[in-house]
């Protein structure tokens, strides 16, 4: 597509076009009054009526004739008419000359003689431009481009033809005038001069049929002819248009006139006036104008050729270009044409013009084409335009009543229609209905008949009143318009851009003879708008509002004004402005406003009002005037309105009087204004006379009068004007609108402009107010929060601040204004925020989320929000990136992957994409480290510590999270750990722990490197594990539920005898005992972890020592339990003996080391037939007892491996002990004779000694009892305890309890089992009463200190045993036990008896005394341990002595 030339003409913007419905087209003065607010701020506006309004055309075509005017186009544009002028005073001083001239071409372009001649001027003039060398800054500012040495040959054209005439018209030098060489340049083209005011046809300003289109009842076309009748008897010449010559010929003058002196006058009379010499008469020139003679070299300076042509002296020059130039005007055609022969013609020009059918032409081409040609100096087109043809003579357009055009049944409704502009400027919404006469084109149309280019120049209608303008047919017209407003502007710019026009003519304006490109007012900044006028279309103008236009071609149009009430004040206001102008009025203003006074009580309340107002300033301005000549001149009535309008004109300024006038009777005829009552005439004011159309006690009632009328809508009408252009804090609130409405509406007044303004107004206040409410009110809550979407009715950021404007700009104050303000407020600065939000690197996520949660408090569309989102998922997630790269340790290949993936899907963005790339490269380095690291571990065989320890150090600087690498790691250390381990274990010097070893070696293989030391521990781990096994071979028994260390151990369950409801009470330790305490070693387990915790063997033996203490002690007590158990009792059938825990029958078996009774049956081993070896139960034989050398070969062999491990050291102390119980036995040997050892008194009898005893006593009687009672006997005899010294069966007990064979335990067994007792039969008898123990001293007390006798204590014991639960649960009441309570009066008395009444008390010391009363005859108190009673059995049941039981008889229960 081609780029408009920079000259090329760009239309103005579209006017508004209003379609009105049939309903709204019905009343054309309520329609126009409406679109008035929208319409008037353009100045012209289109209306296009509905599609079934075509009426029908009127007008008689026959008998239609016109002589249009013609129109050069180059000479109606003002600046180039000013060019033009210019160009003929060139061409007329140089035609003076007797030279013609010739416009010169520069660079292939005319040159532009009138701005070289500006641009030099405004430079200080021809010397100071050469002295200073400006010629190339004049050359540029024509815009010619530099370096093409322009500046010179603009020099020289501008003193060739300029200089000449510029040095003439200072008057510097008269007789200086210097011819032009028309041969000097070949490339110039001859000047046609334009002779406008000699061809033009201009009448004087008086008798200008267009300065006055109001004459009462007179025919126009009789005027033209009376005033000058050679405008219907012109010739006829043909349109023609005249192109730009390509070639400048050189035209010279046809005929040749001698300059030399003339032959009919005497010699001596042809002098030169300058020397006053006749001499050289060939040089003598004669003047064509007034016969004087001039020398040739007295010409300043002097001519070198004679002149051809007309020669002109100075003198003669100086008078014929000092002539006033005439007033430009249009020159009437010299042909009458029809309406046929004048479209014929049209239509060839245009199709001649752009060679193509008139149809086809694009309007904008038509348009471009017109303000081209308007604009060319070198193209002159000649048009013809149709215009100000009377409709009254050759009938409108429109049909009209009494019409010589029948009207048709059906187009009847286009006689009254209020569109028919016959009747448009005459309804009574016009004001002009009240000028008395006919006005031809103001209240009677004209008719337009145009051609193509044809052009009505830039003016305004007279009195500033409205205009309509209705196309009939043909083709458009276009329209350019200004708003009235700017009527004062636009006046400014024409006279700046052309000010010699309006020297000359100053109402040039006035004259509808000159136009302006739009673009050039345009760009001084008058608005300007255009539109294209199509047939069946109404343009309408506005008051004060300039318009001009063309014609696209032959059409046919109709024009009348109107006037309706708004105009009344822009009326007067005109009136003013044509009297400082001096021109004159169609109609009498003031005359009107009388006329419609006169009829007040008839008159709309609107219109009453305006006329009240015009008729009050009229009365004031003529009371004033009247004051001013009141005393001066004399008075006299007059009736102006019975004369015509041009003979009530004033003299002075020309406006037609109504009211007053002042005369002379020196001047009859000549009157003037009140304004201008000093340019009367010379005559004393004394001999004036007044003229007065009515005195002003005449005009006051008729000011009341139509006071009256309107005084009530006035005072509305005065409280609507005030509130609708009441400014700030002066606005009213809505409710005053509403109520004004509601007056209107109740007084009934009329349907006005200001009414309808009002409305618009308080509509568009209560719209704005419900839109403000509701943006106010409709947050976008969780329509937006769930992923929202815009509203319908959502407004972007732009709207509401327009809006926020507009409803400042409301006349009506409104509550909501300030809020909405505020919230605007907030908004712009939430985009301010956001945009710096935005423009941040990295933004953070809360201040994002911040201004997104601020945002849903506003029901505007946001342009922010959608990438303050995408910019927060983009936050999020360099801030979720930022997060995983600062913990290392948490930054996985899986959260690398899924943040790579979660990067793909945002918006691009140079943070991201940095950070992608970073987080990319960081995953692309793990995974590879990760993979080798996998590999390194996973190696067969290991890989070396070094060169795990090299990849790990280049793995340490990579911030991620690596499970391989940190495995890698943590195996080097581990290794490393197990290493230092390994080197302290070896260089430490101490034997180490099995387990310790074995840990070594498991740990050592789980790690995945090779470990030099790990084969030497590992061969360490398998010789002590072939040592236990065969220390388990040597010393288990055949499917032994025993573990090896549990037999080579001293016995520790045998200690956790008695109940566990019972807890043993402790005894102060001896102030004296410094020993420390050692864990309780209850379980195997505990005996294996605390010699797996001991640092040495020596700490090993000790806590061994300490749990052999303790299997002698809960040994002692489990055999005196099971001694106590296998005394007779009443019934023997509740006794429970054996693994079987079932009463003893049959052949029995002793254990010898327990003391309990076992069924043969149920322990008896066939193959065990060594009757010579103490029998030992189940729980008490452990081992195979192997020989001593076997136990020291063993743990020899362990001393070579140089491992400890629980089962050696129990060993290494079982053969300690072992060796320790043989020297004690030997000194035991020598130190009792074992056959003269006596039995210890007091002993409880044995099993086998009761038995026997009692078997030889009450063998009858046994066997005689009944059949519930069974008579058992042992198969195997067991040492007889009776009278055994207590070292002796310690040592028998520890023999026994030792895990290998000695023949000291064999000998020390038969020893002590064939031993002679002599005294079983009186020892197996009871104690008497006299003979009891220190225990019978003790005194039984109850609570209150009392002593108690046997029932009370039974009752009371029986008492205790049934709340016992309750007082065990109730810490404070423990003090009724028994047992508990008998403690603490023996700790008491423990002064008088330490030692309990069993005749074999072990006299216990340690941690436990717990003591038991007989239940007997007795009443004696006895040791627990001593008597073989539990202390849940001594709580649950009854104890009777030995000697209660053998006495009395009595038996257990």
């Amino acid at each position: 597509m081609s780029q408009p030339r920079q000259d090329e003409f760009k239309p103005p913007p579209e006017c508004p076009v209003f379609e009105p419905s049939l309903e709204e087209f019905g009343d054309p003065f309520a329609f126009i009054n409406k679109i008035r607010p929208i319409a008037e701020k353009t100045g012209i506006c289109k209306v296009r009526p509905p599609p079934g309004w075509q009426p029908p055309f009127a007008c008689d075509v026959d008998r239609l004739h016109f002589v249009p005017r013609i129109q050069r186009l180059n000479e109606l544009e003002a600046q180039t008419r000013v060019k033009l002028n210019f160009l003929d005073q060139i061409a007329k001083f140089w035609d003076l000359q007797g030279c013609a001239l010739k416009i010169p071409h520069v660079e292939r372009k005319i040159l532009d003689l009138y701005k070289l001649n500006k641009l030099v001027a405004d430079e200080g003039g021809f010397d100071i431009v050469c002295r200073d060398r400006r010629w190339t800054k004049i050359a540029l500012q024509m815009g010619f481009a530099p370096g093409k040495a322009v500046g010179s040959h603009l020099r020289a054209h501008y003193e060739k033809i300029l200089y000449p005439y510029n040095l003439f018209q200072s008057g510097a030098n008269l007789l200086c005038v210097q011819k032009p060489q028309p041969g000097d340049d070949v490339d110039s083209r001859e000047y046609k001069p334009h002779d406008l005011a000699q061809r033009q046809f201009v009448l004087p300003s008086e008798l200008c049929p267009n300065a006055r289109r109001a004459k009462r009842m007179k025919s126009e076309v009789g005027n033209l002819q009376q005033r000058n009748p050679a405008v219907l008897t012109s010739i006829p010449i043909p349109v023609k248009h005249e192109p730009v010559e390509t070639k400048e010929p050189v035209i010279e003058v046809d005929k040749s006139k001698s300059r030399y002196k003339k032959n009919i006058l005497p010699v001596d009379l042809v002098v030169c006036l300058v020397c006053g010499s006749g001499a050289d008469e060939d040089r003598l020139l004669l003047c064509d104008g007034c016969d004087d003679s001039y020398h040739t070299f007295c010409l300043i300076p002097p001519l070198h050729d004679v002149p051809k042509g007309d020669w002109r002296c100075p003198k003669c020059l100086a008078q014929e270009c000092s002539k006033p130039q005439e007033a430009f005007g249009f020159e009437q055609a010299y042909r009458d044409y029809s309406l046929r022969a004048f479209g014929q013609m049209a239509d060839a020009f245009k199709s001649d013009y752009f060679n193509m059918p008139v149809h086809m032409v694009p309007t904008e081409l038509v348009e471009k084409e017109f303000w081209r040609l308007v604009g060319a100096i070198e193209e002159d087109v000649t048009v013809e335009y149709g215009a100000d043809i009377a409709s009254k003579e050759f009938g409108s357009g429109f049909p009209i009543r009494n019409g010589k055009f029948k009207v048709s049944a059906a187009d009847e409704k286009y006689l009254t229609c209020g569109w028919n502009l016959n009747n448009m400027a005459m309804m009574d919404p016009s004001v002009l209905t009240h000028v008395t006469a006919d006005i031809c084109g103001m209240t009677l149309p004209w008719l337009y008949v145009g051609m193509c280019f044809s052009s009505f120049c830039w003016h305004i209608e007279d009195h500033w009143s409205y205009s309509i303008n209705y196309l009939h047919w043909g083709e458009p017209k276009t329209w350019y318009g200004a708003p009235g407003f700017a009527a004062e502007q636009l006046e400014e710019v024409m006279k700046k851009l052309a000010p010699e026009l309006f020297e000359s003519q100053p109402d040039l304006l006035h004259q509808l003879v000159t136009i302006m490109n739009p673009n050039t007012l345009m760009a001084y900044g008058v608005p300007i708008y255009r539109t294209n006028q199509c047939a069946g279309e109404f343009v309408v103008t506005f008051p004060r509002a300039y318009h001009s236009g063309f014609n696209q071609g032959f059409n046919f149009a109709e024009a009348v004004n109107f006037c309706t009430v708004d105009w009344m004040p822009l009326g007067r206001q005109c009136v003013d402005h044509y009297r400082l102008l001096h021109r004159y009025n169609v109609f009498s203003h003031d005359e009107m406003v009388c006329n419609m006074a006169s009829k007040a009580k008839t008159l709309d309340v609107v219109l009453a009002s305006a006329v009240h107002k015009d008729i009050a300033i009229m009365i004031r301005e003529e009371q004033e005037h009247r004051e001013k000549v009141k005393q001066m001149v004399r008075w006299s009535p007059s009736k102006y309105d019975h004369l015509q309008d041009d003979e009530r004109q004033c003299a002075k300024c020309r406006t037609t009087c109504y009211l007053s006038a002042v005369t002379c009777p020196c001047s009859p005829g000549i009157l003037v204004c009140l304004h201008h009552v000093t340019d009367l005439c010379s005559c004393p004011v004394s001999n004036y006379t007044l003229n007065y159309r009515f005195t002003l006690d005449a005009l006051f009632p008729m000011l009341e009068a139509v006071k009256q009328r309107a005084e009530l809508y006035d005072e509305w009408a005065s409280r609507v004007t005030e509130t609708l252009e009441a400014k700030l804090e002066k606005k009213k609130g809505l409710a005053v609108f509403r109520s004004l409405l509601a007056e209107s509406d109740s007084r009934m007044f009329p349907d006005n402009d200001l009414l309808r303004r009002l409305r618009l107004v308080t509509q568009d206040a209560e719209k704005c107010s419900a839109v403000a409410q509701q943006l106010l009110n409709g947050k976008r809550q969780t329509r937006y929060r769930c992923g929202g979407g815009k509203s319908q009715s959502q407004l972007t950021v732009e709207e509401l601040s327009s809006f926020v404007r507009q409803l400042y700009n409301l006349p009506c104050s409104l509550s909501q204004a300030p809020l909405l303000k505020e919230l605007l407020n907030r908004i712009e600065d939430f985009q301010q925020h956001s945009q710096k939000v935005l423009a941040d690197e990295v933004p953070g996520v809360a201040e994002i989320q911040s201004l997104l949660d601020v945002s849903f408090d506003f029901d505007v569309e946001l342009p922010e929000l959608p990438r303050l989102r995408v910019r927060l998922e983009q936050a999020r997630w360099l801030e979720g990136m930022q997060q995983a790269s600062a913990q290392p340790a948490t930054l996985t290949l899986e959260t690398m992957r899924r943040l790579i993936d979660q990067g793909v899907g945002l918006a691009p963005h140079p943070s991201v994409e940095k950070a992608m790339a970073r987080l990319q490269e960081l995953l692309t380095v793990s995974e590879h480290w990760e993979d080798k690291a996998s590999s390194l571990l996973k190696a067969r065989p290991p890989h070396s510590i070094e060169t795990l320890s090299a990849a790990a150090e280049k793995v340490s600087g990579i911030p991620a999270y690596l499970p391989n690498c940190l495995l890698l790691k943590d195996t080097i250390r581990k290794a490393r750990e197990w290493l230092q381990e390994a080197e302290d274990l070896q260089a430490g010097g101490h034997t180490p722990v099995v387990d310790n070893l074995s840990d070594m070696v498991l740990r050592g293989q789980a790690i995945q490197v090779y470990l030099e030391p790990l084969e030497r521990l590992e061969s360490l781990v398998g010789e002590v594990q072939e040592w236990k096994e065969s220390a388990a071979t040597t010393f288990l028994l055949k499917n032994s539920p025993f573990t090896l260390l549990e037999v080579l151990c001293p016995r520790c369950e045998v200690g956790n005898l008695g109940s566990p409801k019972r807890k043993p009470k402790k005894v102060k330790e001896s102030p004296q005992s410094n020993k420390k305490k050692i864990a309780r070693l209850n379980t195997l387990t505990d005996v294996e972890k605390a010699l797996s915790e001991t640092k040495d063997s020596t700490s090993a033996m000790a806590t061994l020592e300490e749990l052999r203490v303790r299997e002698m002690e809960a040994l002692s007590i489990l055999r005196a339990a099971n001694e106590s158990k296998l005394l007779p009792t009443a019934d023997c059938m509740d006794l429970k003996v054996c693994i079987c825990q079932k009463a003893p029958m049959g052949a029995m078996l002793q254990c010898e080391l327990c003391r309990d009774a076992f069924h043969s049956v149920c322990v008896r081993d066939p193959t065990d037939t060594c009757a010579s070896q103490p029998w030992l139960c189940p729980q008490c034989r452990r081992s195979e007892k192997p020989p001593l050398n076997k136990a020291r070969s063993l743990l020899a062999s362990l001393q070579r491996i140089r491992v400890r491990l629980p089962e050696g050291d129990a060993l290494q102390y079982m053969v300690e002990r072992t060796v320790n119980w043989q020297h004690r036995a030997q000194q035991i040997s020598h130190t009792f004779n074992l056959p003269e050892l006596e039995e210890r008194p007091g002993t409880p009898p044995t099993l086998t000694r009761w038995a026997s005893v009692f078997v030889a006593a009450h063998l009858e009687n046994w066997n005689r009892t009944s059949h519930a009672q069974t008579v058992f006997y042992t198969e195997q005899r067991c040492i007889p305890l009776q009278g055994l010294s207590r070292e002796l069966e310690e040592l028998m007990v520890e023999g026994l309890l030792l895990q290998v064979s000695l023949p000291e335990t064999q000998s020390l067994y038969h020893a002590l089992l064939n031993r002679v007792t002599t005294h079983h039969t009186n020892g197996c008898m009871s104690p008497s009463q006299d003979n009891s123990t220190d225990c019978d001293k003790y005194m039984q007390y109850n609570s209150q200190g009392k002593i108690m006798n046997g029932s009370e204590k039974k009752a009371k014991r029986h008492l205790e045993r049934e709340g016992l639960a309750a007082e065990h649960r109730g810490k404070d009441k423990k003090h009724y036990h028994k047992r508990q309570k008998m403690n603490k009066e023996k700790n008491l008395d423990r002064r008088s008896a330490s030692t309990s009444s069993s005749p074999r008390c072990e006299c216990p010391f340690m941690g436990c005394v717990d003591w038991v009363q007989c239940d007997g005859s007795c009443n004696q108190w006895f040791h627990q341990v001593c008597v073989g009673v539990t202390a849940e059995l001594a709580e649950k049941e009854d104890y009777i002595c030995v000697s209660c039981t053998i006495n009395d008889g009595h038996m257990r229960k």
